[in-house]
């Protein structure tokens, strides 16, 4: 009797012995070790790293990149704010996300993107799989517009909202903080936009659960124009200048016609200015790097930085003066389109370099498998890199081609001050320089392999115009060698971009030119693309 009458305390006992090791292990000392990880991402506006970009960066690269793993070939789907941010989000090449500009009419944050691709981004899926998701900075360009919902638009996906309106600036600016408008000024102990940011980031930080991992994005506005910087270091970097790299201020004869329109040798007063633009975003980048080493820290002494995962990048690359263009981001080149990407985290092992080729399509997908997703159930063009980080995956099993994709913009009318042009062109320069046209429109495979290093380019207009370049050989770019590299490469590069351009989610992952299991039937070529070809071997004749 006795012995029958101790079993139920026996279980008693167990079931307190298992509630108490379970609170232990949500809310002490062990949480950290089953906890899954925390993520921030930090994303830059207009961040070169073929310039000197992330010179002024020194706290940025000493705690993300000597603290982890920097990528030396990431990269953009698209060299523009919002097809590249587009990109970012879903996962996707612009050909899928269908954002092609920066204006509602080229589905920037219109509603056409909000009813197709902002519920499936990854953050919505983050915070649908158990994730506390806080967003500040710069969204989408379009953001905040009247014809998409104002600043009441919060997107699906967010558990806290702090929404630029509109494109970059540092004062006199609008936010939407959940939905509800708050306006900020020009007094910059309260209204520099960076500053401002750093502190909300840190404030959720301190307010957030600590019960759930979370999801934090912060978004800046530097170094993209006006260049406004902090008034303490308004007088940083008073003898810099853009450097004078090989492609620097020289004619781009073998390109593209609209590189070709370009004066050379610039103007003094051209390149004045962009010596000027040029320490101006260096000198907004000073309070970027302010804000990482505030998030790092705080990350650090709330005993959070171990089990969270740091990412650092940019929307796309910049260019000042090279092929004589003055200021902007829209060309194919590697100035452009090549980005600085550093991540930090559990399992990552400092001071480490990859020259494995990544894109911001991956972002969303790496992001999502640090989670513990399988990113498989989404429709995501791009791959996680999360093994190439943890040191998992070598060169010989990683993919070795990307798609490039820009659809050039261009005026219906010529511009007054410059009437030789005529119309089709934009983002013109006082000298009659300009930056953008209709039929500035293209699509390029870059390959980065053992064996190569490669970028193959075709325009979409009358021309087909092509540009090719080894960049292993020729890393300024400065010679076009479409018309003398092999014509089988050729007509192989033509088909795979051709692929690149149809392609959705898995298919956009299979083997490239220089990947031994690439497989090439020129039976298959495409009916509908045969004339491109056609015209591509009249052209290289």
């Amino acid at each position: 009797m006795d012995a029958n009458r101790r079993r139920p305390l026996s279980l008693l006992n167990c079931v307190l012995i298992c509630v108490t090791l379970w609170g232990y292990l949500s809310t002490g000392v062990f949480a950290k070790s089953y906890r899954r990880p925390n993520i921030v991402l930090i994303l830059t506006d207009d961040l070169d790293i073929a310039i000197g970009g992330l010179s002024p960066l020194t706290k940025t690269k000493k705690l993300i990149g000597d603290a982890g793993i920097s990528f030396s070939n990431a990269f953009v789907a698209s060299p523009l704010c919002c097809p590249s941010r587009a990109s970012i989000l879903t996962g996707k090449y612009p050909h899928n996300h269908h954002v092609i500009n920066n204006t509602i009419e080229g589905n920037c944050s219109s509603r056409a993107w909000q009813k197709s691709e902002e519920a499936h981004t990854f953050p919505a899926i983050l915070k649908n799989h158990g994730y506390q998701t806080f967003f500040a900075g710069k969204y989408l360009n379009q953001y905040g517009h009247s014809d998409a919902g104002g600043v009441e638009h919060v997107p699906p996906g967010w558990s806290y909202w702090v929404g630029l309106e509109k494109n970059s600036k540092y004062y006199n600016y609008t936010l939407s903080v959940d939905g509800k408008a708050q306006r900020h000024g020009a007094d910059y102990s309260k209204d520099y936009l960076t500053d401002v940011l750093a502190n909300m980031s840190l404030d959720f930080l301190s307010y957030k659960s600590n019960y759930q991992p979370f999801f934090m994005m912060v978004s800046t506005p530097a170094p993209h124009s006006p260049w406004t910087a902090a008034p303490q270091y308004q007088n940083s970097f008073n003898n810099t200048k853009a450097p004078r790299d090989p492609n620097f201020n020289v004619h781009g004869k073998d390109k593209h016609w609209l590189i070709r329109q370009a004066k050379t040798p610039m103007t003094n007063s051209s390149v004045q200015f962009l010596d000027d633009a040029f320490r101006k975003r260096w000198r907004t980048l000073l309070s970027v790097d302010d804000m990482v080493e505030k998030i790092v820290k705080s990350l650090q002494i709330r005993g959070e930085l171990d089990n969270t995962y740091v990412l650092f990048t940019s929307d796309n690359g910049y260019h000042t003066g090279q092929f004589s263009l003055p200021l902007d981001k829209r060309q194919l080149y590697e100035f452009d389109i090549r980005v600085p990407l550093m991540v930090r985290g559990p399992d990552i092992k400092p001071n480490q370099t990859s020259q494995l080729l990544v894109a911001n399509v991956d972002l969303g997908p790496t992001i999502l498998d640090i989670a513990g997703y399988d990113v498989n159930k989404t429709q995501m063009d791009g791959m996680s890199f999360l093994p190439v980080m943890e040191g998992k995956m070598n060169s010989s099993s990683w993919r070795t081609d990307i798609l490039v994709e820009y659809e050039g913009e261009g005026s219906n009318v010529s511009d007054p001050s410059c009437p030789l042009l005529g119309p089709g062109v934009s983002e013109c320069f006082p000298d009659c320089v300009c930056e953008d046209s209709y039929n500035n429109t293209y699509a390029c495979v870059r390959t980065v392999a053992a064996c190569a290093d490669l970028q193959y380019c075709e325009f979409d207009d009358n021309e087909v115009f092509v540009e090719v370049y080894n960049v292993t050989a020729d890393p300024f770019q400065l010679t076009n060698i479409a018309k003398t590299i092999d014509q089988e490469v050729l007509e192989k590069m033509n088909h795979r971009l051709m692929m690149l351009q149809s392609c959705s989610g898995q298919s956009c992952r299979t083997p490239g030119v220089y990947d031994p299991s690439y497989k090439f039937d020129p039976r298959q070529m495409f009916p509908s693309h045969s004339w491109r070809l056609s015209r591509l071997r009249q052209r290289m004749k």
